[in-house]
This record gives C-alpha cells, structure tokens and sequence, in this order.
C-alpha cells in the first residue's frame, strides 16, 4: 500500500509547488521548465505510441 501512497504524494506535492519550481530553476539555469516537460511527455507518448504499433 505504501508503494501507492508515497507516488502520489510526491506528485500532489510537485503539482501543489510547481510554480515555486519553476521559478528556481528558472532563476538558476535560465530555462523554463514547462517547455522541457512538454517535450518529455511528447517523446513518451511517442515511443509508447510506436511500441504498441510494432
């Protein structure tokens, strides 16, 4: 049961401080993060989308 629990709190968590995030590593690497995140979400469901055609 624990292995269901703490997953989600650690998404809760990041969803709840994702602006605070986003500013300090913004502040710190100059990058916006939402833009890197999009791109990782793409390039997952693509290749799940490509392992499930093959």
């Amino acid at each position: 049961m624990l292995k269901f629990i703490l997953p989600a709190i650690i998404v809760f968590l990041i969803v709840l401080f994702w602006e605070k995030i986003n500013e300090m590593i913004y502040k710190k690497f100059n990058i916006k993060i939402n833009n890197i995140v999009i791109l990782v979400f793409l390039a997952v469901i693509i290749a799940i989308t490509a392992l499930l055609y093959f």
